[in-house]
């Protein structure tokens, strides 16, 4: 059986409501023969003449009177869906959000964010994951709203992107260490003691291998998975600590922070979320909840 051309609905609801050939074509910008084509394959449809003489005028059948019913309020539903999304009550909303991010960026920036979300929307609620790697799969199947992080070509293809702030590495040390006393060299900074911060073993990171251009390489005391680790070794072991200054904004509390001797690019965090949730109106007031929060947190000691 072949599927009903749902256009025929507008027609339908235009034609029952102004009861007449010439109205329905004139609302329409139809010519009056369209329209006379148009009323034959609705009747064809329907199994049921729907307008019929009386005189000089047209009146509804009995099937027509009953549609006239049901097809206006379905063409607005029709419309209302393909209409963009509109913003939503946010005093209303009643939503959970899953936020996968880096250590230290729900210390940093969760505060802030958390006091934003319940000013507007008490109803939401976040929650934050730890992200061990960069893999999109968890975007892709929905179980994670949103995700932070460096771009690079680990992310999938239709990953959507948005700049959230530009970061940096420092060097961290407790307070009196010797490395503070005067303005930091590539050489006192390697020849100190360092915690280095790596998910896999043996891994070089960016400031090791700006150290390699120059000859030189850290002496590397022990190494950890997280930068709140190492900022503990830092603080109690007397050794440097280098991790992302907006990252461990949170983190640092009571110790001090140096300038690296080195000249590294910085880096660009990014918000990502999977095309699926693009235009959900609730998704785009939180992505734009968290870019305003992380450009108004700035890192310090």
């Amino acid at each position: 059986m072949p599927r009903p051309d749902l256009n025929l609905l507008v027609t339908l609801d235009v034609l029952l409501t102004e009861g007449s050939v010439a109205g329905a074509a004139r609302r329409l910008r139809l010519s009056p023969s369209a329209m006379s084509r148009t009323l034959a394959r609705l009747r064809a449809a329907t199994g049921d003449a729907l307008l019929v003489r009386a005189g000089r005028a047209l009146v509804p059948t009995p099937r027509a009177l009953e549609l006239r019913a049901r097809v206006g309020p379905l063409v607005q539903e029709g419309e209302a869906l393909l209409r963009p999304g509109t913003a939503p009550d946010l005093r209303q909303l009643q939503r959970q959000f899953t936020l996968r991010t880096r250590e230290g960026f729900v210390e940093t920036f969760g505060p802030a964010l958390l006091a934003r979300i319940a000013a507007e929307a008490p109803g939401v609620r976040l929650r934050f994951i730890a992200k061990h790697d960069k893999d999109s799969a968890l975007l892709r199947s929905g179980a994670v709203d949103l995700d932070t992080g460096v771009v690079d070509g680990t992310a999938g293809p239709e990953v959507r992107t948005q700049a959230l702030f530009s970061e940096r590495f420092v060097g961290v040390v407790a307070p009196g260490h010797g490395l503070a006393a005067q303005p930091a060299t590539p050489e006192r900074y390697a020849a100190c003691r360092h915690v280095h911060v790596a998910r896999r073993a043996a891994a070089a990171g960016p400031v090791d291998e700006a150290l390699r251009a120059l000859g030189l390489a850290r002496d590397i005391a022990t190494t950890v998975d997280s930068f709140s680790a190492a900022l503990a070794l830092a603080r109690a072991a007397g050794l440097v600590a280098t991790v992302p200054e907006r990252h461990t904004a949170g983190l640092r509390a009571g110790l001090q922070t140096i300038a690296l001797p080195l000249a590294l690019p910085p880096m660009a965090i990014a918000l990502l979320w999977h095309p699926q949730a693009h235009a959900d109106p609730a998704h785009r007031w939180l992505r734009a909840c968290v870019r305003e929060v992380c450009a108004g947190v700035v890192g310090g000691d």
